[in-house]
């Protein structure tokens, strides 16, 4: 039998930091987001290409969300997480990229999901829908 062609596959021009991270993003007792202040100081150290964020941001099976103990409404609540989270990396220059999660208490449960829609996010983040492929738009710093 014939032997297959060999591919030459050529080195990428340059290397990328893709750092991935998954939801939820607080404790289980506690809506303080400490493990989202740890993640946030990663990046700002790490410097990463590109930062893949999945849900739940505001987790529907957290206690305090269960029993609306918060200090204001669902999209209020995951719209100051957004805001820290894109306020808390811009000096890094990474690109986020928002995924929704079906535990995300303010988005839609219907699978698949839509985008986030947050039309504050800057322009060169991106908002995909659950499931999504990396953003063919990538473009590294």
């Amino acid at each position: 039998s014939p032997t297959p062609p060999l591919i030459a596959l050529s080195p990428p021009s340059e290397q990328r930091l893709v750092l991935v991270a998954c939801g939820p993003y607080t404790t289980s007792d506690s809506l303080t987001y400490e493990p989202l202040s740890d993640l946030l100081q990663l990046i700002s150290h790490q410097h990463p290409d590109l930062c893949i964020l999945f849900g739940p941001f505001l987790d529907a099976k957290h206690e305090q969300v269960e029993n609306c103990h918060l200090l204001g409404s669902f999209p209020e609540v995951f719209k100051l997480c957004l805001k820290s989270i894109i306020d808390g990396t811009r000096s890094s220059g990474c690109q986020l990229v928002f995924v929704p999660s079906l535990r995300d208490v303010h988005h839609d449960y219907i699978y698949p999901q839509a985008p986030f829609l947050y039309p504050e996010l800057p322009k060169e983040d991106k908002q995909v829908p659950n499931p999504s492929p990396i953003p063919p738009s990538f473009t590294p710093k």
